[in-house]
Order: structure tokens, then C-alpha cells, then sequence
């Protein structure tokens, strides 16, 4: 490995936050190229944050099984908040996100759920003082933290990967790009793939602040069901929930408690659809 400044090394225009289980993957990306060069001359600061730090137990359990049954694991809520908001120093209150507080900062939730990480995307983020990327793993990430804690839930694209750590190396790389002095001449940046298209269609991108972003989970795209509005689309995963059953107010929803396999096949159908169109209404385009 090249050598270079250590991951927690600070002092720069730019701040990234990586909520990790495996904070040992991005040393090699962190080490080379433009991201290693702006972390030494001080234009980006990276600090890369272990999960399990935020575990209560003796096995360090980042993870539990989903409220209404189902194959893998999800993320708990509580490690996620806690580590958060040890970041930004702060609690996360009931009626905002945390990132409201402070437009300059973005809580990303990295997710194939999510909204789909575009050039646009990448220049709305360098605009920002600092960003905070949660890793998604297993079956997802409990729907409370994309509700209550995450500012914006975004994908790097349609399909699946293990986790959301080299997802979110990719839009670290892209957002530094961006900043003044990373590249050298500017011009590169704005004569490159996607600048120009991205530029001509910056006013078709909702949202203009990390106050009115969106949440996600890493699963992939479900085949729609049989309905007149999405016949031949496909669906995001529904939301996933774990214990504790209620978390700082915020309850599972009771169907999926309940024990009614047939109601909660039918909650988390029609929670997958409301998903879609609120998120990813193209994937219900039909071919």
C-alpha cells in the first residue's frame, strides 16, 4: 500500500463521515490518486467510523432479524443513531432529521432503494461542507433510520452489491472531483461525460438541500405485482424493521407483529409500491 496520511487525518474543506462494519476496506481507495492528494494538501477530510464501536453487548450485534419474517438480517437502529450523532455531537430530536439543523451537511444512506446518484447529485454534494455516509449490509437497514436519520437514500445504480462501502467510495471520488483545486485545471471537470447532459437537466432534479432528501435499503428492485399503474415495472424492497419494537418513539408498524403472514405479505406490497413512486417512479415505466 502507498504511503500517505493516516484515514482520521483532518483539516479540510471538505469533510466525509464512513459509517462502516469493515473500516479496513477503504485504506487502498483512500491511498491513491485525487483522493489521496486532497486528503494531503488539506481540501477533503475523511474519517472512516467503525459500527460496532456503538454496540452494547459482549458479541458486538449490529444486526437482528426482520419484525414479520423473511430471510437475512437487518441493521438496528440504535448503533446507527448512536453513531451519528457522535459525529455530530448532538441528539437527533423527534421532529427532524438531524441534518436539518444544518443545511451544509448531508446524512447519505447508501442503498439500493434509494434515489439514483447522478452527475447533478455529485455537484449539489460538493456545494456542501460535510457528508456523512451510512454503509448499508444484509437484508437492509431498519426503516427508522431512513425515516429519522438518514437526509437522503441513494444508489449507485440498478443492481446489487454486498454492501454500501464501495458505493460510497464511488461518490466520494465523484464529489471530490468536483471541489476547487482537486484536479488541478477546472476545466476538467466541466468538460467531462455527463457534465454538459447533467447541466441541461439540473432543473429536473427535486430537492436542492440535504433538509429534503430521501431514504433506502441494499435490496434489489422486486418485480411489481399485477396492478394497472405497474404491470410491467418493478418495485423497491419494502421497508425492513428490527428490534426493538419501539425506538425513541418510533414504532414498527403493529401488522407486522400481528403474526398474519397474509396481511403482512399484503403491508409490505403495498409499502413497496408507495416506496417506488415516491422514490423510483421510472422503474414502473413500462418497456
Amino acid at each position: 500500500m502507498a504511503a500517505g496520511p493516516p484515514i482520521g487525518y483532518t483539516g479540510g474543506h471538505m469533510r466525509f463521515d464512513l459509517i462502516t462494519i469493515f473500516p479496513e476496506f477503504f485504506a487502498g481507495p483512500l491511498s491513491f490518486g485525487i483522493l489521496r492528494r486532497a486528503r494531503e494538501t488539506g481540501l477533503v477530510e475523511v474519517n472512516v467510523q467503525d459500527l460496532r464501536v456503538f454496540t452494547k453487548d459482549r458479541h458486538r450485534t449490529v444486526d437482528d432479524r426482520p419484525f414479520g419474517g423473511g430471510e437475512g438480517m437487518v441493521l438496528k437502529p440504535e448503533p446507527l443513531f448512536e453513531a451519528v450523532e457522535s459525529l455530530l455531537e448532538h441528539g437527533v430530536g423527534e421532529a427532524s432529521k438531524p441534518g436539518a439543523a444544518d443545511p451544509q451537511t448531508a446524512i447519505v444512506l447508501m442503498s439500493a432503494a434509494g434515489k439514483l446518484f447522478r452527475q447533478e447529485t455529485a455537484r449539489r454534494y460538493a456545494q456542501l461542507q460535510r457528508i456523512i455516509f451510512i454503509c448499508g449490509r444484509y437484508e437492509g437497514v431498519d426503516e427508522r433510520v431512513a425515516e429519522h436519520l438518514a437526509t437522503e437514500e441513494i444508489t449507485v445504480g440498478d443492481f446489487v452489491v454486498s454492501g454500501g462501502e464501495l458505493p460510497a467510495m464511488m461518490v466520494v471520488d465523484a464529489v471530490t472531483r468536483l471541489l476547487p483545486g482537486a484536479l488541478g485545471n477546472e476545466a476538467s471537470s466541466q468538460n467531462e461525460s455527463f457534465s454538459a447532459i447533467e447541466q441541461e437537466s439540473a432543473a429536473g432534479e427535486q430537492g436542492t438541500g440535504p433538509a429534503s432528501l430521501r431514504q433506502q435499503n441494499l435490496r434489489p428492485a422486486r418485480k411489481a405485482p399485477s396492478d394497472s399503474r405497474d404491470a410491467n415495472g418493478m418495485l423497491l424492497d419494502f421497508p425492513h424493521y428490527t428490534r426493538p419494537a419501539e425506538y425513541r418513539g418510533w414504532c414498527v408498524p403493529e401488522i407486522l407483529i400481528g403474526g398474519n403472514h397474509a396481511e403482512v405479505a399484503k403491508w409490505r406490497r403495498a409499502a413497496a409500491l408507495e416506496k417506488t413512486l415516491r422514490i423510483r417512479p421510472d422503474l414502473l415505466e413500462k418497456e
